[in-house]
């Protein structure tokens, strides 16, 4: 295994609430009420995937630009400060490059999102690559970020690491397996449905047992 590929929101940083919420201020904004618990499920999707799962199609097709940068700069503004890092990051990130793989981050999110986070988990020096919602055209589940990461690499030589069925999903239609953390808050039960190979808690947990998962096994 020459890579190990990383979804971001809900499996580095503590940000699917934050999410979530600025998702039902802005469907509020714009007169949709959808409660807080249904949009949480969906996220770990970008927009055009998420929109859609409440509002009608020609409502999407009229506002939703409008409505996806309300979002962001609601996001930036007032939730993105509250965002954390889940604990053992950069230490998981150290042990990965210690074995020679690259570490590459797959994100639904948006590229300054993404360099907010590096930052707050203390890796601007310990990713090789990178990939966003601006690489790909359809997010997840679709796989078109995750085949933007792979850049040439034959999948058989990455593994993904993700918190949502989205990330398992999204990664086995590009060729990937994926291993699942419960940080984002799914139920282990859906993301062993979706198809994670492996589950653990967190990045530290994963750390502590590096040796036997997955990645280690790679």
């Amino acid at each position: 295994m020459q890579a190990v590929i990383f979804d971001v929101d809900g499996t580095l940083v503590d940000t699917v609430d934050l999410h979530a919420g600025s998702w039902v201020a802005t469907f509020r904004h714009f007169g949709h009420d959808v409660a807080f618990d249904a949009v949480r499920a969906q996220i770990g999707k970008g927009g055009d995937q998420l929109m859609p799962v409440f509002l009608p199609d020609a409502v999407v097709e009229r506002d939703g630009e409008a409505m996806e940068a309300f979002r962001k700069d609601l996001y930036m503004r007032e939730m993105i400060g509250r965002a954390r890092a889940f604990p053992g990051v950069a230490e998981l990130f150290r042990r990965i490059r210690a074995d020679g793989r690259r570490v590459i981050l797959a994100s639904s999110g948006k590229p300054d999102e993404l360099a907010r986070y590096k930052t707050l988990a203390g890796i601007e020096d310990l990713v090789d690559a990178e990939t966003t919602s601006a690489d790909a055209e359809q997010s997840k589940p679709h796989p078109d970020i995750f085949l933007a990461a792979l850049d040439g690499l034959p999948p058989e030589e990455a593994i993904v690491v993700g918190d949502s069925p989205y990330d398992a999903e999204a990664a086995a239609k590009a060729g990937l397996r994926t291993v699942g953390l419960l940080s984002g808050g799914f139920p282990e039960a859906v993301l062993r449905e979706a198809g994670c190979i492996a589950i653990y808690r967190d990045p530290a947990a994963l750390l502590e047992a590096y040796d036997a998962s997955p990645l280690g096994q790679g």
